[in-house]
């Protein structure tokens, strides 16, 4: 597959009536330095071959074998080092793999890319994700994925696999598990109900625009603006939620068990930077910061700026790891992480009556 993030302006002839990714760009760029490597040399007359723009008007059977069997395996001259990118890489392939053959496989790879959508849309303050906002939310809707090819998907990783890196990795509990496995009869299996991940990959698409669309409510503004938020507030915004049809009972029995609606909504809305920096003013003052303390304060802005809240246990976390491998406790001192770690309860707090 090929890298880069150029999109065809028609999703439907996205590569032409061959519907094949445009590699050819790839091979010009890295042509000096590939054709320099010793595995590339022998196959060198593939390789200019297919670096000719009409060799690809016309695949015959022959030129297709030709493809897999010298050009398929060679190494290329360009150098990814985005892990995560290449992790996507591999995704949308297997995804492209499944199309082509009807595997029934198809299903969960294709909610494992809308999940990575989900959280690419998330992250829509950040001004790259903002730029794809309106392709990334197509991508998490069933009329996208209708008639589904593999040059589609190929489209789809190009204009994404950049962005994936941006997504904060989450903490995994290691399990360790020691039994022994039995084999008893067979029996039936229903499953009356959809994934809980499609229903809530949609549940929060629908929440996403309906706040873009009423982002002058007055309790959205006060949370966007770290205001402390009213009984009546809370009460208000779910009465809408409900009354707009976003969300049933079981949705806010849900919301409410993961702390309220306030700060079920800041988390998609974010906070102003400038809310976010009044949060954190009372404890710059009086304190002479290193460069690693400025840093530091910087990611914790970033972070409420995108993510409206944000739970102390992240500052024992990468990014915070990054600067010292201790978080919070190894950039400040034990009195300041508390006092740190008091303002971001307070932050979540005002999201909340």
């Amino acid at each position: 597959m090929c890298s880069g993030s150029h999109a065809p302006a028609s999703r439907r002839d996205a590569y032409g009536p061959l519907e094949r990714p445009d590699c050819i760009p790839t091979l010009e760029r890295g042509n000096e330095k590939t054709l320099d490597n010793f595995i590339v040399r022998p196959k060198r007359r593939y390789v200019e071959k297919y670096q000719d723009k009409t060799a690809w008007d016309r695949l015959p059977r022959e030129a297709r074998a030709e493809l897999a069997e010298h050009l398929a395996g060679l190494p290329s001259a360009l150098v990814d080092d985005d892990l995560a990118a290449k992790q996507f890489d591999l995704l949308v392939l297997m995804t492209q793999l499944a199309v082509l053959r009807a595997e029934r496989g198809f299903d969960s790879l294709q909610m494992r890319i809308r999940g990575i959508a989900a959280q690419l849309e998330a992250l829509g303050n950040v001004p790259m994700v903002k730029a794809q906002l309106e392709f990334i939310a197509e991508v998490q809707t069933d009329d996208y994925w209708q008639d589904i090819t593999a040059a589609l998907l190929e489209h789809l990783r190009r204009r994404l696999r950049d962005l994936v890196k941006l997504i904060e990795p989450q903490e995994r509990t290691i399990v360790y598990s020691d039994f022994e496995d039995e084999i008893g009869e067979a029996v039936g299996v229903s499953f009356p109900h959809v994934g809980y991940g499609t229903d809530k990959s949609r549940f929060l698409l629908k929440a996403r625009h309906f706040l873009a669309q009423h982002g002058d409510h007055l309790a959205i503004i006060k949370l966007r603006r770290n205001e402390q938020l009213t009984p009546l507030d809370l009460t208000e915004l779910e009465r809408i939620f409900v009354h707009e049809g976003i969300a049933g009972d079981e949705d806010l029995d849900r919301i409410r068990g993961e702390g309220g609606i306030g700060l079920f909504i800041r988390s998609l809305v974010g906070l102003e930077r400038e809310a976010a920096k009044d949060a954190l003013a009372g404890f710059m003052v009086g304190r002479t910061l290193t460069a690693n303390q400025i840093e530091f304060i910087d990611l914790i802005l970033n972070h409420l700026t995108e993510h409206g809240v944000m739970n102390p246990k992240r500052l024992y976390e990468s990014p915070f790891t990054d600067l010292d491998d201790q978080g919070v406790a190894g950039v400040f001192s034990m009195e300041d992480a508390r006092v740190l770690i008091d303002v971001l309860r307070d932050v979540g707090s005002r999201a909340a009556a």
